[in-house]
């Protein structure tokens, strides 16, 4: 698995993590993209010298944040569509309404902690943009949630292949772990909220 992820990464360069990044950040396709592990990875690969981590940070920062806001753009264009349809089998405006209030309590929060959770960070900003979560705030946690994750998950990746010597033979079990700790927060959360129903 890790071969596989390091060679694909050596091979599509910069402009492939960072489209990868971008795509994940805020299209809908981009749920199914190795976000977490490419990140660490390219850390990883920075630390042996085959990238330059500042490109590397400058560049996931940017195409983290430009990502989510295209998906909060997508949302808030089309998404507010909705709220004049009927409701159907598939389609409930009381769910719409539901998530309109829940971005407005809780919508900070959610913008930084879906960045660390695969498939969630995709789908996070176009539902910002439906719910109508002001712009201004939206881009403020997007701003921290960008640096939290494309800056601090490359890092770590990097720091690590320094500290560790024969870290590339850890990897596999290091990417497991990754992808582990990312669902921690939503399962935190899950269970919180079975708590306070109860």
């Amino acid at each position: 698995m890790e071969i596989d992820l390091k060679f694909l990464i050596q091979n599509i360069g910069y402009a492939g993590i960072f489209g990868i990044v971008f795509a994940e950040s805020g299209l809908f396709f981009g749920c199914f993209l190795p976000g977490d592990s490419l990140l660490f990875m390219a850390g990883f690969l920075a630390s042996q010298g085959l990238f330059s981590l500042p490109i590397l940070l400058i560049g996931c920062f940017l195409a983290a944040v430009l990502g989510d806001n295209v998906g909060y753009a997508f949302g808030h264009k089309f998404g507010r569509k909705l709220f004049q349809k009927e409701d159907s089998f598939f389609f409930r405006k009381e769910n719409l309404l539901k998530t309109e209030d829940f971005y407005k309590k809780h919508g900070a929060k959610t913008i930084v902690l879906a960045r660390f959770i695969p498939i969630i960070r995709t789908f996070a900003p176009i539902v910002a943009g439906l719910a109508g979560m002001e712009y201004k705030n939206f881009l403020r946690y997007n701003l921290i949630g960008g640096v939290l994750w494309g800056v601090g998950v490359t890092s770590a990746g990097y720091f690590l292949g320094k500290a560790i010597p024969g870290a590339e033979h850890y990897l596999l079990p290091i990417v497991i772990g990754i992808v582990i700790v990312s669902v921690i927060p939503a399962l935190i959360h899950y269970i919180q909220e079975k708590l306070a129903v109860s």
